[in-house]
């Protein structure tokens, strides 16, 4: 851990050549206003467009920004753990590189963290202060997701998917190198280790502008993609007991 850097963010992309170069600008920016010392890590996830010459551009106009990835998609768990090795700061957030989720959001997360003395917080959609312009079929599909997490793990949380959180490092690190998930369940895998460890988890209200489902380059979630997450829980449930 870099004692100099406070806050790393890790973004992974997937096809998002279009717009990952000003998003990065974007976040940049953002950050800058609230935290003096931060650095953002872009994971190139194998995209199959321009993306990683995009974040290489970002890398080479922003000093903040530093240029991760890989030729094969291995999924946002596994781009998101390749980004948490290499972080630096005393508190690691996950950002998707969409930003439908701002990163002014990040501000409130690390009032939260240290006004609630909690180890992590998580965005959740199912906060009665959130903000969504989201389709109701996704709301369903969110409420059901966390019924069948309340009955497998018993985590006090209502929304375990979205994607932005804040972990201090010495809680998140040691947690990425034991994952078995490398695709959207790694999100609960995490959780339910931090929560058997006994970590304080708070849930924090979002804005949220949602566009996937329109996305025509390949990031749309897809019915496979549903039903892999919930063989991944399944499995995640069935590991976590020799989990110490």
């Amino acid at each position: 851990m870099n004692e100099n850097i406070t806050l790393s963010v890790v973004m992974p992309a997937y096809n998002e050549g279009q717009h990952i170069y000003d998003n990065l600008v974007e976040t940049d920016k953002i950050l800058s206003t609230f935290v003096r010392r931060y650095e953002i890590i872009a994971v190139n996830d194998g995209s199959k467009d321009n993306t990683w010459d995009e974040i290489k551009r970002a890398a080479s106009k922003l000093a903040s920004v530093s240029d991760y990835g890989y030729s094969d998609n291995h999924g946002k768990g596994y781009a998101i753990c390749h980004g948490i090795e290499n972080a630096s700061g005393r508190y690691i957030a996950f950002l998707d590189s969409d930003l439908e989720l701002s990163p002014k959001m990040l501000k409130g997360f690390l009032k939260i963290m240290k006004e609630q003395d909690v180890d992590i917080v998580i965005g959740s959609k199912l906060h009665k202060d959130s903000k969504l312009d989201y389709p109701l079929i996704r709301k369903i599909m969110s409420y059901g997701y966390y019924l069948m997490l309340k009955v497998l793990f018993r985590l006090n949380v209502h929304d375990t998917q979205t994607g932005i959180k804040l972990f201090k490092n010495s809680v998140i690190k040691p947690i990425t190198g034991t994952l078995d998930t490398a695709g959207y369940a790694f999100d609960i895998e995490i959780l339910a280790k931090a929560n058997k460890k006994g970590f304080r988890i708070a849930e924090a209200p979002i804005t949220l502008n949602y566009s996937r489902d329109d996305a025509g380059d390949g990031r749309r979630i897809k019915p496979a993609d549903i039903f892999q997450v919930f063989k991944d829980t399944i499995n995640i449930k069935k590991k976590l007991k020799s989990y110490n």
